[in-house]
């Protein structure tokens, strides 16, 4: 399953994120009930569950929400949920400890430290930029963010997905042709901490980044380009995003 931002479900939990960030909760709490209501399949249960559960008045209700979307999450034999599970196995632990259940939180946090350890994600993974580049070649860290110029990115990202890299090649600075290129990490890497929970559970673009350099081994040409209109959408999101970038 892979995570897509113009799917119903997605698109119904970031109008109730964005009822949130206005401190309209009950329009949040309707719109990610109403996600919940038309969710066909566990990926979309489990985003849903997840922000249904936050918006519980009572502990209980929380935690049932929050087993819920877990039961679904593990279902789903997939890279972009995996990355979910210490946030989530986190969360039932707290909720464990207010309902006094002290031998049930001990297990989820256990279980939610066992799921901390290096992302699983075997790839392939791609690249986007507007530079021209050849087989070969290494991206390395160092260079300036495509979000705020005047910042040094002490990491290279990277994707394992498509549209996702051809997503970053068309926002990136620079006024060359889109590329995406296949890249091999040529060392280890982590999830983006700048979206890894920060609104969706885990790391459901399959984000990454590493301080090694990437190795280019290949470039693709088909992906889902965004609409002149889209990528507006997009760039103002970005220049209104005043959150900090974790570098």
């Amino acid at each position: 399953m892979e995570f897509n931002p113009n799917n119903n479900v997605v698109k119904r939990c970031l109008q109730g994120m964005g009822m949130e960030e206005k401190g309209k909760p009950e329009e949040a709490s309707k719109l990610f009930h109403q996600a919940w209501d038309e969710a066909t399949n566990d990926f979309e249960k489990f985003l849903a569950a997840h922000y249904v559960a936050r918006h519980q008045k009572n502990v209980s209700d929380k935690l049932k929400w929050l087993e819920a979307s877990l039961q679904f999450a593990l279902t789903i034999n997939s890279d972009a949920v995996k990355s979910a599970f210490p946030s989530l196995y986190l969360n039932i632990a707290k909720c464990n400890e207010d309902l006094s259940e002290p031998d049930k939180a001990k297990e989820n946090y256990e279980l939610a430290a066992s799921f901390k350890d290096k992302p699983s994600d075997k790839g392939p993974f791609y690249h986007g930029t507007k530079a021209d580049l050849q087989v070969g070649d290494l991206l390395t860290a160092g260079g300036s963010s495509n979000y705020k110029a005047e910042l040094k990115m002490n990491h290279i990202y990277f994707t394992a997905l498509v549209n996702g890299a051809g997503l970053a090649a068309a926002l990136a600075k620079g006024n060359g042709c889109e590329r995406v290129y296949i890249v091999e990490p040529t060392g280890s890497f982590e999830n983006d901490p700048n979206v890894t929970d920060k609104k969706f559970p885990g790391n459901p673009t399959r984000s990454y980044r590493s301080q090694a350099p990437l190795k280019i081994v290949g470039e693709v040409t088909d992906w889902v380009r965004q609409t002149p209109e889209e990528l507006h959408i997009w760039r103002e999101k970005l220049a209104n995003n005043k959150g900090e970038i974790i570098n």
